[in-house]
């Protein structure tokens, strides 16, 4: 079935706004907006920001990335809430938009991700819960009415001891992980298989909000890089490089065609004079 001109916008301009927002510095205060729109707070007001027209909130609700021979499933909810023009362009969020990010929890913790297992004889299985957080890593492609939805992005790995210390990253500003997410079906090099999103449901309610509903993007396309800056610090001051473990457990480089994300998501769109009226 083919795609409105607006629906292909709305999809373009969330993907677009993901990094746009991130470069972007809130405004102090955001004014508060009308019963019925306060899940758009994130969207400036005309006195904090003139050029904006329609305020944007999407969320993805659910799925997996998976790099490697590492599946992450996306279990805690990605919000991002801003504003654009007419046009899907100069977006912006006040202090109360953007995209924050939300720690996921890897399989295994850092005993999967490395394979020393000696490590929970040191520091117990707690310390050693590992988190990923997708992070932005560049600029998004200029054209934001057009999929696929251009996406540079890199995963911070983390645990709350520390114990991979705090640059431990697969994909960088100089090597992202380039996504490229869609609703159709993707043509991926082998040995992956062709896989298939899914186009939102649509509906307008009585506050003249469009939502777009149990949608998903997909991209079985993309390559991941090694780790790097991955380092274990033993007695509290011996660090060791570990970036070769981190590769070899997880697979790590992975070449386009054997990995694979699925976002479910919800968008909702509205005129930002009824949010600020």
């Amino acid at each position: 079935m083919a795609q409105s001109k607006t629906f292909v916008r709305l999809l373009a301009v969330v993907g677009t706004a993901i990094v746009a927002l991130a470069f972007l510095v809130p405004a102090a205060s955001a004014k508060e907006p009308a019963a019925g729109y306060t899940q758009f707070a994130g969207c400036p007001s005309p006195e904090e920001n003139p050029k904006i027209e329609l305020c944007l909130r999407n969320v993805i609700t659910g799925g997996h990335f998976q790099m490697g021979k590492k599946d992450v499933p996306i279990t805690n909810a990605i919000v991002l809430s801003g504003g654009s023009d007419v046009n899907f362009e100069n977006f912006a969020a006040n202090s109360k938009g953007g995209l924050i990010p939300v720690q996921q929890t890897v399989p295994g913790g850092v005993t999967g991700l490395t394979g020393l297992t000696w490590l929970l004889e040191f520091f117990g299985v707690s310390a050693l819960s590992l988190y990923a957080t997708t992070e932005l890593a560049g600029a998004p492609d200029p054209n934001p009415l057009k999929e696929p939805i251009e996406l540079p992005i890199r995963v911070h790995l983390t645990t709350p001891s520390g114990v991979l210390g705090s640059n431990c990253y697969v994909g960088g500003f100089t090597n992202p992980i380039k996504l490229n997410l869609i609703v159709g079906t993707t043509s991926p090099p082998g040995p992956n298989k062709p896989i298939t999103g899914k186009t939102p449901e649509f509906e307008f309610d009585e506050k003249e909000i469009i939502h777009f509903e149990n949608g998903q993007f997909v991209d079985n396309s993309f390559a991941a890089p090694g780790a790097s800056g991955c380092v274990l610090t033993l007695f509290g001051f011996i660090p060791i490089s570990i970036n070769g473990l981190v590769n070899s457990q997880s697979g790590l480089p992975a070449a386009a065609g054997t990995n694979e994300t699925r976002q479910d998501f919800d968008i909702e769109a509205v005129e930002q004079r009824l949010v600020y009226p």
